[in-house]
C-alpha cells in the first residue's frame, strides 16, 4: 500500500439468502450480485458467512440424530478448494475487477466427516489470496464444522488496502481481532448469518452492529459487514409444518449489513432483514487522526506488559517424517592379486 496515496473506494455489503444447499445455483446468484455491485462502482464486495451453499440451521432445531442426514446433504453440497465453484468466483472477481470476500462450506480433502466454515479472499486479478477457516464454531455449530488453525489468520495486501476477515462469532474473539490489527489491517470484512433461532431475548441485528462498531472503533478501521437472510425456501426446508418453528424463522431483526467507519459509526444506514446491497464510501485517510488518540497496536499499548503470541503453523491431521537417506555401503575391499606362477 502506498501510504502517500491511501485508497478511497466504494464498498458493497451483500445481504442475501443462498439457493439453499445448491452450490452451483448459489454461485450463479453470487456472480450476478458481484456484477450488480461492480456496476454500481464497488471495488470491494463482501458476502455473508457460508453463503455457499447455506447455513446448517438444523443444528439449532433438531437433535443430532435427526440432523445427521442434513449433515450428509451439506457435505455433498459443499465446496472443494481448489475446485470449479471457487474457479467461477475467481473468474467473476477478475472479470469485474473487484476484491471479493465470500463464505463457503469447505470439504476437507482428507475426511468425509470434516467441513470447515471458510472465508475466501479473492483479488481483482482472480488470485485466491486467502482461505480462512473459522477458528471456533459457535455453540450448536460444533455439530457441523471443524475448527481451523492459526495459519489463515492473515491480513492481505489488496488494492483497497490491508484487508482481514473473520466469520460471525470470531468477531467477538478479542485476540483474533488484535492479531489482524497488529498486522496492519485497515479494512475488516465481517461475515455473518441471520440467526432467527437465537434465544428469544437476543437481537441479532443489534449484536452485529455492536460487534462491528467495537472493532472499527477499537482498531480505528473500516468494517464491511455482510449477513445472510432467511428465504421462504429455507423456512420450508427446515421448519416444514411446525408452526412454532416457522414463526421463529420469520422473527424480525435477525440480520444486519452495512459499512462502519473508524469512529464506530455507520457510514450509511445499515440494511436490516431485507435482501439487498449496502454501499458505502471508504477513505482510508480517515483512519489516521483517530489513531493519534488510541492506537492499540502502537503507542496506546504496553508491549512490555502485554504480549500476544500466535501459533501460525498449519495443523494437518498427520505429518510424515521421511526416513533419513541410508548411508552408502562401504566399498568391498579388493583381494590382492594372486602371484603369477613361474612359467
Amino acid at each position: 500500500m502506498d501510504r502517500d496515496h491511501l485508497p478511497r473506494f466504494t464498498a458493497a455489503a451483500v445481504q442475501a439468502a443462498p439457493v439453499y444447499l445448491d452450490p452451483a445455483a448459489t454461485v450463479d446468484k453470487a456472480v450476478a450480485l458481484i456484477a450488480e455491485a461492480a456496476a454500481a462502482g464497488a471495488e470491494l464486495v463482501v458476502f455473508p458467512e457460508v453463503f455457499v451453499p447455506g447455513y446448517p440451521y438444523w443444528n439449532w432445531t433438531m437433535n443430532p440424530v435427526q440432523g445427521s442426514p442434513w449433515f450428509e446433504r451439506l457435505q455433498r453440497a459443499s465446496v472443494d478448494i481448489p475446485g470449479p465453484h471457487v474457479d467461477t468466483l475467481r473468474a467473476a472477481a477478475r472479470r469485474h475487477g473487484v476484491v471479493l470476500v465470500i463464505g463457503v462450506n469447505e470439504r476437507a480433502a482428507h475426511s468425509l466427516g470434516v467441513l470447515y466454515n471458510t472465508l475466501l479472499t479473492i483479488g481483482p486479478d482472480g488470485e485466491l489470496l486467502g482461505v480462512h477457516r473459522k477458528l471456533v464454531p459457535t455453540w450448536a455449530e460444533k455439530l457441523t464444522w471443524t475448527g481451523g488453525d492459526g495459519s489463515s489468520l492473515l491480513v492481505h495486501d489488496t488494492p483497497v488496502g490491508p484487508l482481514g476477515a473473520l466469520a460471525c462469532g470470531e468477531n467477538t474473539n478479542t485476540l483474533a481481532r488484535f492479531a489482524l490489527l497488529a498486522q496492519g489491517e485497515l479494512v475488516h470484512a465481517s461475515c455473518y448469518i441471520a440467526l432467527p433461532v437465537a434465544p428469544a431475548d437476543y437481537d441479532m441485528a443489534d449484536a452485529i452492529a455492536v460487534r462491528t462498531a467495537a472493532h472499527s472503533f477499537e482498531g480505528k478501521v473500516f468494517s464491511v459487514v455482510a449477513c445472510s437472510t432467511v428465504s421462504p425456501e429455507i423456512v420450508d426446508a427446515i421448519a416444514g409444518d411446525d408452526e412454532e418453528l416457522r414463526k421463529q424463522f420469520t422473527r424480525p431483526r435477525s440480520a444486519l449489513s452495512g459499512i462502519f467507519g473508524p469512529d464506530g459509526r455507520p457510514v450509511t444506514e445499515p440494511l436490516v432483514d431485507d435482501e439487498g446491497i449496502v454501499y458505502g464510501e471508504i477513505d482510508l485517510a480517515r483512519c489516521i487522526q483517530p489513531k493519534q488518540m488510541h492506537d492499540i497496536v502502537g503507542h496506546y499499548n504496553r508491549f512490555d506488559v502485554f504480549r500476544l503470541e500466535v501459533d501460525n503453523r498449519p495443523r494437518p491431521p498427520v505429518t510424515f517424517t521421511a526416513p533419513a537417506e541410508a548411508p552408502a555401503a562401504p566399498a568391498t575391499p579388493t583381494a590382492p592379486a594372486a602371484p603369477e606362477e613361474d612359467a
